[in-house]
């Protein structure tokens, strides 16, 4: 089963890139052939200035490497090292209806939330689309914020499909429904465009003082806690087995515990669920020359294919 996995690069990984993409990637690569890459392209949507997007990109790429995408098992490259994404990105928006895009709720709520709407931002989805369509991608493990994306580039698939052939494989969304939408720290979607996040190799006391952000409820002491709809909770959760998880509701029940003792718990699950992969991230920090060894390997690996479907591409809408 080919698999393919994307993540921006517009800032500091977090706990819901961790349980909403990087863990589930690590189980997909052991029995899938599995594609992933660094979308620096898309990144352009929200990025500030050359240095910033260059430096988060390589800090994704370590951070990926740390928790262990092993790159003998998993095609991993940036999105910019493949042009041909591009190439395609522009001729499936010819199959794009302008109604399709305007319909895209996550378009929308980024406007909402503050973010420039601009035409990158806008035509995003297709170039998605393209990422997805240019390696024959058969399953794309998403969030629920991004069912309709995959939904839209099935439909561009289709169009295009319909006038030259069958040369695009229609992709399915896989959704973790347990992990599907994480909380940050004020409870709406945890989002590094929200600045909500909190963020994966933090030093211990700056860990700490963010998990005491998350925001709870005025119940005092002495008083059982309610654990369901609590975000300290929520996060808590996502490091626990079903047993452990019955354990901390008692332990919200019992009512000799306050929020502030299950904000340094949270912190200690976070600390210790990241032990090894902060090792590993200190080894490639030393180490970047094998980082870009690891990253050029992969995009001449995704070449081998996209290089192939742009022949078939080009030929179908006359551009050969």
């Amino acid at each position: 089963m080919r698999v393919l996995t994307g993540i921006q690069a517009s800032g500091k990984l977090h706990i819901g890139n961790y349980f909403g993409a990087m863990k589930p990637m690590i189980e997909l690569q052991e029995e899938n052939e599995l594609f992933t890459f660094i979308a620096n392209y898309h990144s352009l949507t929200t990025s500030k200035d050359a240095k910033t997007l260059h430096q988060y990109t390589l800090d994704a790429a370590i951070d990926y490497l740390s928790v262990g995408i092993d790159p003998n098992k998993t095609t991993f490259w940036i999105q910019s090292d493949m042009p041909e994404v591009l190439e395609l990105y522009w001729i499936l928006s010819k199959f794009t209806p302008m109604g399709l895009l305007e319909r895209a709720h996550s378009y929308k709520d980024k406007v909402a939330k503050g973010i420039n709407a601009n035409h990158a931002l806008f035509s995003y989805p297709v170039l998605m689309a393209a990422d997805i369509l240019i390696l024959d991608t058969q399953k794309v493990p998403v969030g629920k914020d991004q069912i309709q994306h995959i939904e839209m580039t099935r439909d561009i698939a289709i169009k295009f499909n319909n006038e030259y052939g069958e040369i695009f494989t229609l992709p399915e969304y896989v959704v973790a429904e347990e992990v599907a939408t994480i909380p940050g720290i004020d409870g709406e979607k945890m989002s590094k465009s929200y600045g909500n996040t909190i963020e994966l190799f933090m030093d211990e006391k700056p860990l700490q003082k963010r998990c005491n952000k998350i925001i709870s409820s005025s119940t005092p002491l002495g008083e059982p806690l309610e654990y369901d709809g609590c975000n300290i909770y929520a996060l808590a959760s996502l490091f626990l087995d079903d047993t452990q998880k019955i354990e901390l509701q008692e332990r919200y029940k019992s009512g000799k515990e306050g929020y502030g003792h299950f904000k340094k718990y949270l912190k200690e699950l976070i600390w210790e669920e990241l032990g090894e992969a902060r090792e590993k991230r200190a080894y490639y920090l030393d180490n970047l020359d094998e980082v870009e060894d690891i990253l050029a390997t992969g995009a001449k690996r995704a070449k081998t294919i996209t290089q192939e479907k742009m022949l078939t591409v080009k030929d179908a809408v006359g551009l050969r």
